[in-house]
């Protein structure tokens, strides 16, 4: 059987922010299967692009999902992230 996943790692940190907008990167890392250093280059990703709105605190930062931001590709345009996420979190 291939290795491939439906979902793309940058969909996969947006839903562990989701989850737990407290986590630090390591944790995120861990519950993706990344390593950190991907993890920081996929949050930067997403924080560019106004999928996650990024607070520091302290020495750690924090994340949020921009729940109204569109979907990227031009069929998914019609619908936000924070569709997206209740749709996946309904399937658990």
């Amino acid at each position: 059987m291939s290795s491939w996943t439906f979902l793309t790692h940058h969909a996969h940190v947006l839903l562990e922010v989701a989850k737990n907008p407290d986590a630090t990167v390591q944790q995120l890392a861990d519950e993706v299967g990344i390593s950190t250093r991907s993890t920081v280059t996929i949050l930067g990703d997403l924080v560019d692009t106004g999928y996650l709105e990024r607070e520091r605190r302290g020495r750690r930062n924090h994340y949020a999902v921009v729940p109204t931001a569109p979907l990227r590709h031009p069929s998914n345009a019609g619908h936000t992230v924070g569709e997206l996420i209740s749709a996946l979190a309904e399937l658990r």
